[in-house]
């Protein structure tokens, strides 16, 4: 079922805004919230980056005998062999994984200049964070290692995400669904792994005798002893039965169950190499950790060994480290009770099964050892193991050297790299690469129009390219987007979602026209539920006029605002912006969660930010708060000199016996890497002149005079003394 949607009429709109404005600007009767002082420095910025053109990259981490990373290494420390033959390190830094500088030094690295233009997307945050990735093979897990899994995810969800983190939760079977998507969310990731259940395969047959997977695999690669076995046991279960007709029905079963194996290992390792390549979109280096109950490697019935060398391929271009976490823990035998064991004199099942557990994991090891990760076997804590992966690959080495182009066929290229002189050192690097392998092309943009074309066709065919793109798995950014949801409480009609994107001029192209500039937008979006289903959509052509380019520098950005009257749930918004003379395009996604607003549910409207600038002189400080303009932020970009303004409505506070009145505190927290860079006491709010007690308005002002640019997060705390209920709110801003 789609989700129930109904558009807002455009004047109760702009009176809603209107409403939100009057109390942004006029509601500010408290103090202004101070900010805290930090001692916290930016990063350095780096040298001019040298480039080289036609060079190959990869990234390199040491570690010494106690496992921790290796600083101050430098080119000539390094020894680079390809195939055996040694290369000169054209290129070489340290680079730290988030960072700002991340994606400019591995752009250096291919040999490609990505600088950005002034403001291209807003301020440069020194703390970008890191995309994250689970990989989590379902087909694989048995009930104790899916619960193994699910209580490691929601330990890094609780507690090891960083601030500006993205993860997502991918599964080998799909189940996840529409929430299989790279987001910062907290919220989505919780649904998408309650979205994870067990659902292990099994490759069985109902013969006798029994045989299992790897006993199978073993037999259909010609293993004699075992093979013998079981036609000896086949033909004293079935008397009359020749050997010949033994062996050949021995020979089908295990071809049988091999098969079957081998195709759900091909759907696992499918499902990750899909993952490894959509993630090339992604600017720096991606972790994903591969949680797995292990798998056969089988040359014969399946190519899962050639699919390995495309994955590592794939994982050097897309710069994707796996690190392999084992869920099943520490485990002595694969052999269960509801396996019935055959009667076995002679030892020769033991001796095949001795390595089954091994050959399990060969498949987990390949994947991180390839990919330059780890692999984690054998324990039944593996918190700490996630724990140390992050760390171990916050900081690597990037080097890069010329290829070779004297093949003009697509070759498997092995990688090694030592440190000269230190055998003790531990160096995890990736094993190889094709040369040859072609990019993934890259999205064509729609031709242009000829004369021939009406001018609605036109319109039709961007806007269907434009909604393309929008449903791609990364938003583009060939034009920046900000997108903003907020939610608001409009008794009695219920919730409004207000979609708001923001597009800066100077990516759009103006053309004079009739002594004036135009510039002409298309715009599309779409409200999805938690399960993909499209609920409310828009589009619109907007065309944007400016008397001279001065005014189009100097005036405001395009704004487009739409409105939706939605039900509690879970939603994803994705907009799309196309600059019609240009052809190029930008797309956004936003998360937002609707609570649920019913009465007793204490709750608090989404936090709708605006920005102050300081008088020109001011004297005292609380007399501009009510003169100078306030303009809601769609962007949530602020300068460090201005005023952020915020304005919050808690829902449903209870009344106090005594006087028919809520009794409600409000505490204000600026966050940046985790750590409170301001926090307020314990504030009552105060209720005086407000009719509908089920609603009430809180502003305040927050001074940013001081705070280092970066991502913060503003977090607004409400504390029912009445109900002994509490409620928070929290959103993103930047200080450029």
């Amino acid at each position: 079922m789609s989700p129930e949607f109904s558009k807002i009429k455009m004047a109760k709109f702009v009176a809603l805004t209107c409403l939100a404005m009057a109390l942004l600007i006029c509601l500010l009767s408290d103090s202004p919230v101070g900010h805290g002082q930090t001692t916290q420095k930016g990063q350095d910025q780096p040298d001019v980056l040298r480039v080289y053109t036609d060079i190959v990259q990869t990234d390199v981490m040491v570690f010494d005998k106690q496992g921790r990373f290796v600083d101050g290494l430098k080119s000539s420390d390094f020894e680079l062999r390809i195939d055996g033959t040694p290369k000169q390190v054209e290129f070489f830094e340290k680079v730290t994984a988030g960072s700002i500088n991340e994606e400019m030094q591995i752009a250096a690295a291919r040999g490609s200049a990505r600088t950005k233009a002034p403001n291209a997307a807003g301020p440069a945050p020194l703390d970008r964070g890191r995309p994250i990735f689970f990989y989590v093979d379902d087909l694989h897990l048995d009930l104790p290692a899916w619960q193994a899994t699910r209580k490691l995810i929601t330990r890094f969800i609780d507690n090891e995400m960083g601030q500006n983190d993205e993860a997502a939760i991918a599964s080998a079977s799909g189940q996840i669904g529409f929430l299989q998507q790279l987001t910062d969310n907290k919220a989505v990731l919780r649904m998408a792994l309650e979205r994870l259940k067990v659902r292990p395969y099994s490759v069985r047959d109902f013969e006798r005798p029994t045989m299992t997977e790897y006993q199978a695999l073993l037999v259909s690669n010609y293993d004699h002893d075992l093979t013998e076995f079981f036609v000896d046991a086949t033909i004293r279960l079935n008397p009359g039965m020749t050997r010949d007709s033994a062996e050949s029905l021995v020979t089908v079963r295990a071809r049988a169950l091999a098969q079957q194996s081998g195709s759900v290992a091909t759907n696992t390792l499918i499902g990750l190499e899909g993952l490894i390549k959509s993630a090339n979109a992604l600017p720096g280096r991606k972790l994903i950790f591969f949680i797995s109950g292990g798998f056969f490697l089988d040359d014969r019935n399946s190519d899962s060994r050639s699919r390995l060398q495309r994955i590592t391929s794939a994982a050097a271009r897309s710069g994707v480290v796996i690190y392999s976490l084992d869920a099943r823990g520490l485990v002595a035998t694969l052999g269960d009770i509801s396996t019935q064991a055959e009667f076995d004199v002679s030892g020769t099942l033991q001796r095949a099964n001795s390595s089954e557990l091994h050959a399990s994991q060969d498949s987990l090891y390949a994947l991180a050892a390839d990919t330059g990760g780890k692999a984690v076997f054998n324990t039944n804590s593996l918190e700490p193991a996630l724990g140390r992966a992050l760390k171990e690959t916050s900081s690597y080495y990037l080097l890069a050297w010329k290829p070779d182009r004297g093949s003009q066929q697509s070759k498997f290229r092995r990688i090694e790299v030592k440190v000269v002189g230190r055998p003790d050192l531990t160096v995890q690097v990736r094993r190889g690469f094709f040369d040859r392998e072609t990019e993934t092309a890259k999205t064509a943009k729609p031709e242009k129009s000829n004369n021939a074309k009406k001018a609605d066709e036109v319109a039709k065919s961007s806007e269907t390219e434009l909604r393309k793109e929008m449903l791609a798995t990364y938003p583009t950014r060939d034009i920046p987007v900000s997108l903003s949801l907020t939610y608001l409480n409009t008794a009695p009609r219920g919730v409004v979602l207000s979609t708001a994107l923001q597009v800066a001029n100077e990516f759009l192209s103006f053309v004079p026209t009739n002594e004036k500039y135009t510039a002409v937008v298309t715009v599309v979006g779409a409200v999805f539920d938690d399960n993909g289903n499209t609920g409310a959509a828009f589009s619109n052509r907007l065309t944007i006029q400016a008397p001279s380019m001065e005014a189009i520098k100097n005036g405001q950005d395009v704004t487009y605002g739409y409105p939706v009257y939605i039900k509690p749930g879970l939603y994803q918004v994705r907009v799309g912006v196309r600059d019609e003379t240009s052809g190029r395009s930008g797309t956004a996604h936003g998360w937002i969660e609707i609570p649920d607003l019913s009465p007793g549910q204490l709750a608090l409207s989404s936090l709708m930010l605006g920005a102050r600038t300081p008088a020109a002189e001011t004297t005292n400080a609380s007399a501009i708060t009510d003169t100078l303009p306030v303009a809601l932020s769609v962007n949530h970009s602020f300068t460090h000199d201005g005023y952020l303004r915020f304005l919050v409505l808690v829902y449903n506070a209870a009344l106090a016996p005594a006087d028919s009145k809520p009794d409600v505190a409000v505490q204000v927290q600026i966050v940046r890497d985790e750590q409170p860079v301001t926090t307020t006491a314990l504030k009552k709010i105060s209720v005086e002149g407000v009719k509908d007690l089920t609603r009430i308005p809180y502003a305040a002002e927050v001074s940013l005079s001081g705070l280092p640019a970066g991502r913060y997060l503003l977090q607004v705390t409400v504390v029912d003394r009445v109900s002994k209920k509490s409620a928070s709110q929290q959103t993103r801003f930047e200080i450029s």
